[in-house]
């Protein structure tokens, strides 16, 4: 079984970028991101609509290349982590975590008995199809699975500290968009509750020597936040970066004389 190098570069104590990925699953698309340096791609199903089946096949692309993995299930659910994982993902990131005791159940989701509760099939996708003794393939798959709680809500927010300091759970992500629905000051990503919010969050992992992640909308927030702790660092997403770079370059060539 391949190995997880984000997520042994984190617990080194190192930092790892990629970006999300929402609308645009083509085959080509890990091969794309690993030319641009990407370290991880970070798939999106809550809120884009890809499918199992198209899931399925980015995981394939994506094995050979270096490039790690991790997913936002479609449901907070055991069958979805679960399903993803036995298709291949190397990480998975779950929607507004709030307690420690949620945090903890999705923690045995992602491992075996006696460890977790995750049910056995050997030989598919997430072992690439391959033979081997049983019990080492666990050892690996419990030693490479990165998982990410994000913290979106207040009630998150609150209980930051008992979510990081669950085993297995590898890294809190900032939600900073969600968390300001919550707090009540809807796309206020600047204000200074989300700014307090993050310093909750950054002490939090440096107390528990876990992960600050985010998702950074644009290289300032990123350099910022990079300053601040954050180690795993999503930039921007497939949407964003396609818009943003069309936009500012049909900007410039309709000035041409």
């Amino acid at each position: 079984m391949r190995d997880n190098p984000v997520k042994a570069t984190l617990a080194d104590g190192g930092r790892a970028f990629g970006t999300m990925v929402f609308e645009f699953t083509s085959a080509g698309l890990p091969a794309i991101l690993t030319a641009a340096g990407a370290d991880y791609a970070l798939y999106d199903m809550e809120h884009s609509g890809i499918s199992m089946a198209e899931m399925k096949l980015q995981l394939a692309h994506a094995r050979g290349l270096g490039l790690v993995p991790v997913v936002r299930p479609p449901a907070k659910t055991y069958d979805s982590v679960a399903r993803l994982l036995d298709l291949g993902a190397m990480g998975l990131m779950l929607p507004m975590v709030e307690s420690r005791a949620e945090a903890e159940q999705i923690v045995a989701w992602t491992r075996y008995p006696t460890d977790g509760v995750r049910g056995a099939m050997f030989g598919g996708a997430h072992d690439d199809y391959a033979g081997g003794d049983i019990a080492e393939k666990i050892r690996m798959a419990h030693e490479r699975t990165l998982v990410l709680a994000m913290i979106e809500t207040a009630k998150g927010v609150e209980n930051v500290d008992e979510i990081v300091g669950v085993p297995g759970i590898d890294a809190a992500h900032l939600g900073q968009f969600d968390l300001s629905l919550s707090l009540g000051i809807p796309g206020q990503t600047g204000h200074a509750r989300i700014e307090a919010a993050i310093d909750q969050l950054l002490e939090a992992c440096e107390r528990h020597g876990k992960t600050a992640a985010c998702m950074a909308p644009t290289v300032e927030i990123g350099r910022d936040w990079l300053r601040r702790g954050f180690r795993m660092l999503s930039y921007s997403y497939d949407i964003g970066l396609l818009t943003d770079r069309l936009q500012e370059g049909l900007a410039v060539l309709r000035d041409v004389d």
